[in-house]
């Protein structure tokens, strides 16, 4: 680490505290002037590391006020990253998360993992099913970049999904949503207690930070349990 240019060193560290959720979307990144007494160095050092974490879409630049962890772009020309839990319970009801399956695989050997997320390595592949009062209504297969979010092999799912820990521990820059019907498949009908072929809502979410893939997720719905609301209008700057 010592080798590397001090603008280097610099941006690692703030990446660091970033991927790690030590900063959360939103945050406020010390001034420029407080990495510089910091680090020991000068303004131009500083700057050139914050410029290279504005061009990875880590963080948000803003004029008089400083730099932010970036959160998600064009949230309202877009559908959010929804988190189930989250929905469940503010329905009032009694929410969980059943783990099916969990293994490690490679993208040089997983020919699904690596047509999703690329040639990333390691992955942490999931299945398991959401639960609302006891009864499943979505199915889930998650594949994760392990290079990019470590700590997620050794995460306990038991008192809350995959998908709310990665919202809570991992900033996300884009995120793609393909929305679609599908007849369930024999493991889908097993794992939901409904008939094969029965009509289900898909929905296939690739998340990235800048131009690295996050996450690649499938979520099976048992028709008429669940519903997508996205509310359109002009682009407001984050608050």
């Amino acid at each position: 680490m010592s080798s590397l240019p001090l603008h280097e060193r610099i941006r690692q560290e703030v990446e660091s505290s970033i991927l790690s959720g030590e900063l959360r979307p939103g945050d406020r990144i010390s001034s420029e002037f407080e990495l510089m007494a910091h680090y020991g160095c000068a303004r131009m050092t500083v700057n050139k590391a914050m410029s290279a974490l504005a061009a990875a879409g880590l963080i948000d630049r803003r004029k008089r006020a400083g730099s932010f962890v970036a959160r998600p772009r064009n949230v309202a020309m877009m559908l959010d990253v929804p988190d189930l839990m989250s929905e469940v319970m503010g329905r009032g009801q009694r929410y969980a998360y059943r783990q099916l399956s969990r293994q490690i695989a490679d993208t040089a050997h997983d020919r699904q993992a690596f047509a999703e997320l690329g040639a990333v390595g390691r992955v942490l592949r999931l299945s398991g099913l959401h639960v609302a009062d006891d009864t499943p209504f979505a199915f889930e297969e998650r594949i994760i970049n392990l290079a990019l979010v470590p700590e997620i092999e050794q995460a306990d799912f038991s008192q809350e999904p995959p998908g709310t820990w990665l919202l809570k521990h991992i900033p996300w820059t884009e995120a793609e949503n393909r929305i679609g019907a599908l007849g369930a498949s024999r493991e889908h009908a097993r794992a939901l207690g409904i008939a094969i072929g029965e009509s289900c809502l898909a929905i296939d979410r690739h998340t990235w930070r800048a131009t690295d893939s996050v996450t690649f997720v499938r979520q099976v719905f048992v028709a008429g349990t669940y519903e997508l609301v996205a509310r359109f209008g002009p682009s407001r700057p984050p608050a």
